[in-house]
């Protein structure tokens, strides 16, 4: 006799929705999953029990990258703002619905930047319609929920809040990556029109404007990598994941040699050609999970985890020669030159982000001086 299919329990604890996994085959506990500071409430509870039969979403193929862009914006868990809150009361309003949402699909979860006709805060990515949402260019729509095998048993179907309808654009931001969705829920089944899907779109194209004014606050305009205030926030949260694991890092310090000389002799157009060209080589050599920056001026760090002494002096190595090949591939009349410092980081000694780029910076400009004796 085949075992009996496993079942999936889940509760609605205070403002969010937690489930755990029970195989039927000896009754015991086989996984749990919820988030932090998911608290019992009374009054909040409501166990639902389906077969494990549910489509999860996939994976983008650029979760890495999705997940730095995400982190870098430091937009999770921020408090509501009117600018995405008058985006969902329009939203709701329109399309005469009673839920609209600006959800953020994190790593493990979804969290409601903005929210109308809904309680609670986030739920778990495995079970959301967000998290399908993102993995496609245009609107994702499910007419009805219950007739669609790939929900028909979702938790948020049979249960509260009762989705049948769902209809989400895709959130985009300055280098493709999809960080959530403007979204409707209905209660109802219903179809969309050309104009409905035209109007969730200008909606959606004014959340990806709102994003756009947080992202630039943390992105370097010319270069499109983070700033010296993006640096800061993405870099910490590495040495905190760093000292958890006890892993250790090397925080890199470049400044290039000369600029003010490629300025004044080719013109400012061309200084910044030079700036947009260095940190083009960052993006090649360095690893997804290596946070760089532009810290402004001509001053550029990196900060790499997980590596040792030879990993870095090869890292180094890579990145000269991939300078030096475009230096006698563009022919642009000079060459671009840089010194860079090196600081370890050891987890055990938990030394702050400011306290690394201080002594990277001093190892550098030891280095400038060295080249000019």
């Amino acid at each position: 006799m085949s075992a009996t299919p496993g079942r999936v329990k889940y509760q609605l604890r205070h403002k969010f929705l937690v489930y755990t996994e029970i195989d039927n085959t000896d009754k015991k506990l086989h996984a749990s999953r919820s988030l932090p500071d998911a608290s019992t409430a009374p009054g909040h509870n409501t166990l639902i029990t389906r077969t494990a039969a549910m489509l999860k979403p996939a994976t983008p193929l650029d979760e890495s990258t999705r997940m730095e862009t995400l982190r870098s914006l430091k937009l999770l868990d921020t408090a509501p703002e009117e600018r995405f809150d008058r985006l969902t009361r329009l939203a709701k309003r329109m399309f005469g619905v009673p839920i609209s949402l600006v959800s953020i699909v994190d790593s493990d979860r979804q969290w409601f930047k903005s929210k109308q006709g809904l309680e609670a805060e986030q739920t778990p990515r495995d079970i959301s319609f967000c998290g399908h949402a993102i993995l496609g260019d245009e609107i994702f729509m499910v007419p009805n929920a219950l007739e669609d095998e790939r929900f028909a048993d979702n938790p948020l179907v049979t249960n509260d809040p009762n989705i049948r309808f769902y209809a989400g654009c895709p959130l985009k931001v300055f280098n493709g990556s999809k960080l959530g969705t403007l979204c409707i829920i209905d209660r109802e089944p219903r179809e969309f029109n050309e104009e409905d899907l035209s109007v969730l779109k200008d909606l959606a194209v004014m959340a990806e404007q709102e994003i756009a004014a947080i992202q630039l606050a943390t992105l370097d305009e010319l270069t499109l990598i983070s700033n010296r205030r993006g640096f800061l926030t993405l870099a910490q949260h590495t040495l905190n994941l760093c000292n958890r694991k006890q892993i250790p890092a090397t925080l890199l310090s470049f400044d290039l040699d000369e600029f003010k000389a490629i300025n004044d002799t080719f013109g400012h157009a061309e200084g910044d050609k030079a700036l947009t060209v260095f940190a083009e080589q960052m993006r090649k050599v360095f690893r997804d999970s290596d946070v760089f920056a532009r810290m402004g001026g001509d001053e550029f760090v990196a900060l790499v985890t997980n590596t040792d002494a030879s990993s870095i002096a090869t890292v180094l190595d890579r990145f000269g020669n991939a300078i030096d090949t475009y230096n006698a591939t563009a022919k642009r009349g000079y060459d671009i030159k840089y010194s860079v410092g090196s600081i370890s980081y050891d987890p055990a000694k938990k030394s702050s982000i400011e306290d690394l780029l201080e002594r990277a910076d001093s190892k550098m400009y030891e280095e400038k001086r060295a080249e000019k004796a």
